[in-house]
């Protein structure tokens, strides 16, 4: 059994969640966790001098639990997918040939060095800042945006939390979040097909 784990990072709204679905779609045996889901209790989020909940920080999201559900696919991802309801495919290939894919999604997956270091693939989705903002505008959230949030939390923490990034990681394809969705899918599907293949042939 060959294990294969895709990062696919970026800032908020920049199509990350789309890019990743769509790929889950179109990849047999894989399935996604979202950083998203790992956010603590609104209560002991942080809070900064001007008021803002300081939830585009490490500090915000529960990252053991999410590296526990990592390691978890990685100790057995064939029982991991059946546990939730995922089909397996490859029926007809040994334990030996098949080959699981992990997509990582999330806006800090690449600032975790333990996360990190267990990517094979990286991609990092990115818009301009005004795109960003009126798509994020648009977006309801809950508990909702209070006003100015977006500049003066949300933006300049994206432009420190990439600064990190960058520091720590190399390998990351920078992908252009204006592109067509289907362009953005076949340039990454095409990616991790090739290492699914380099990885069949390997065993």
């Amino acid at each position: 059994m060959k294990t294969l784990v895709v990062g696919i990072g970026g800032m908020t709204n920049g199509g990350k969640s789309t890019l990743s679905c769509s790929l889950q779609q179109r990849i047999p045996s894989s399935c996604i966790i979202a950083q998203d889901t790992f956010f603590k209790d609104d209560s002991v989020v942080p809070v900064d001098s001007n008021g803002f909940k300081q939830y585009d920080m490490l500090d915000a999201l529960d990252m053991d639990q999410m590296m526990s559900e990592v390691n978890l696919w990685q100790r057995d991802p064939e029982s991991f997918l059946a546990e939730r309801g995922l089909t397996t495919t490859h029926t007809a290939l040994s334990a030996e040939e098949k080959v699981f894919v992990l997509i990582v999604e999330g806006f800090l997956i690449f600032n975790y060095r333990p996360l990190n270091e267990k990517m094979d693939l990286r991609y990092f989705m990115e818009i301009p800042y005004d795109v960003c903002k009126t798509r994020r505008c648009l977006r309801v959230y809950m508990p909702p945006d209070p006003p100015g949030y977006f500049d003066g939390h949300v933006w300049p923490m994206y432009l420190k939390n990439r600064q990190e990034m960058e520091s720590m990681t190399s390998g990351i394809v920078f992908l252009d979040g204006l592109k067509s969705k289907g362009e953005l899918l076949a340039s990454v599907y095409e990616d991790v097909t090739q290492e699914i293949e380099r990885l069949m042939e390997s065993t």
